[in-house]
C-alpha cells in the first residue's frame, strides 16, 4: 500500500467551551487562528473554564486518522522535552504512526481551542518547540518509499521549512498535499503560497470555504475552478452543505451526513484523513470524498480531534462498502 508522511506542529489541544462574548472579548475573528506567545497563552487560559487535554496538531491528527482507517502514516515534528512531550510521541505510537520526533528544551506547543455553543472554534496558538523544527533537522529518510507529502498551511510561517520539505518531497518523487489550514495563514503568509503555487509545486490543495475565498476572492464552485488551475486537485469543504472536489474543468459535489456537530475542531483533518486513504489506495475523486466526509462527520460528533474507537469502527465499515462500489 502507498504510504503518506505529515509534517506539522505537534501541539497539544486544550479544548474550553466559552461564551459568543468570550470570543467578542478576545477581539479575535470567531473561527479563525491567531499566533500568542507564552504569557498571552497564561492570560487566555487563566480566563476559561474546565480543560480538555488532547494531542494534536492540524497535520498529526490527518496522519493519525489516516493511519486508524487503515493507511501508512509517519509524521515528523519536534516537541519539547517534557511531559507533553512524552505523552505527544506516545500518541503517535499508540495510533500506529510512524513518528520522526525531535525534543529540544523549549515547552512543547499548545492550542487553546474555544468552542462556542454553535459548535464552532476559535483557535489560540503558542508554537513552542514545534517551531524550533530546523530544516538542517529533516533528512530524506522519512521520505524514502513514501507517495505523498501532507503539509499543514501553519508551515507557511516557517517558510524555509516548509520549502525544504517541498524540495525534499520533489527530488524523492512525492506528490504534495497542502491544506490551507486558516484564512488567516492565507492572509499573513500569501507571499510563500503564491511562491509554491506559481511553481506548480503543490498537486493536491485544500481549503474551507472562508479559506478559498481569501485565496481566489469569489466563492465555492467558482473558487474551487480557480483552485483547480493551481494544482491538480483541488478541494473546497463547505461544512454542512459537504464538498467540492476539482480536477481540470470537471467539479464533484460532496455530500455530508446529517448528523448533530458538537465541536468542529479537527473537522478538516479527519476530511484529509478520509481523502488521503482513498487516494492513496487509487479510488476516484467522488469515492475519496464519500470516505473525507464520513471521517469529518464522526469528528464533530464529539469535543476534540479525537475520533473514538466506535467512531472508527462505523468508519471501518463505511470504507468497505465504498471500497466495493
Amino acid at each position: 500500500m502507498k504510504k503518506a508522511i505529515g509534517v506539522g506542529a505537534a501541539l497539544v489541544d486544550l479544548m474550553a467551551s466559552v461564551s459568543e462574548e468570550w470570543v467578542v472579548r478576545q477581539k479575535q475573528a470567531k473561527g479563525g487562528m491567531s499566533l500568542v506567545n507564552w504569557g498571552e497563552m497564561g492570560r487566555l487560559l487563566g480566563n476559561v473554564g474546565k480543560l480538555e487535554i488532547i494531542p494534536g496538531g492540524s497535520a498529526s491528527n490527518t496522519m493519525i486518522g489516516l493511519s486508524r482507517l487503515g493507511g501508512l502514516a509517519r509524521f515528523i515534528c519536534k516537541v519539547g522535552n517534557d511531559d507533553l512531550g512524552d505523552v505527544y510521541s506516545q500518541s503517535l505510537y499508540n495510533n500506529g504512526v510512524e513518528g520522526f520526533v525531535r525534543k529540544n528544551a523549549t515547552s512543547t506547543g499548545r492550542v487553546l481551542s474555544a468552542v462556542t455553543p454553535d459548535a464552532q472554534r476559535t483557535m489560540f496558538t503558542y508554537l513552542g518547540a514545534s517551531a524550533e523544527l530546523l530544516p538542517t533537522e529533516i533528512s530524506d529518510t522519512p521520505f524514502s518509499k513514501a507517495d505523498v507529502l501532507y503539509l499543514e498551511g501553519y508551515l507557511a510561517y516557517n517558510p524555509s521549512l516548509l520549502l525544504h520539505c517541498v524540495q525534499m518531497a520533489k527530488s524523492c518523487g512525492l506528490e504534495v498535499a497542502l491544506d490551507c489550514g486558516s484564512f488567516g495563514v492565507i492572509k499573513d503568509c500569501r507571499f510563500i503560497l503564491d511562491k509554491l503555487l506559481e511553481d506548480n509545486a503543490i498537486d493536491i490543495l485544500i481549503a474551507n470555504e472562508d479559506e478559498a475565498r481569501t485565496l481566489t476572492s469569489v466563492e465555492e464552485d467558482l473558487a474551487c475552478m480557480e483552485m483547480a488551475k493551481m494544482a491538480k486537485i483541488a478541494v473546497v469543504k463547505i461544512g454542512r452543505r459537504g464538498s467540492i472536489i476539482g480536477e481540470k474543468d470537471t467539479l464533484i459535489r460532496i455530500d455530508t451526513p446529517e448528523v448533530k456537530a458538537i465541536d468542529t475542531t479537527g473537522a478538516g483533518d479527519l476530511w484529509a484523513s478520509g481523502f488521503l486513504y482513498g487516494y492513496l489506495n487509487d479510488w476516484s475523486l467522488e469515492k475519496c470524498g464519500e470516505l473525507a466526509s464520513a471521517a469529518a462527520s464522526e469528528v464533530i460528533q464529539v469535543m476534540g480531534p479525537i475520533v473514538p474507537n466506535a467512531g472508527y469502527e462505523r468508519l471501518i465499515k463505511i470504507r468497505d462498502k465504498i471500497a466495493t462500489k
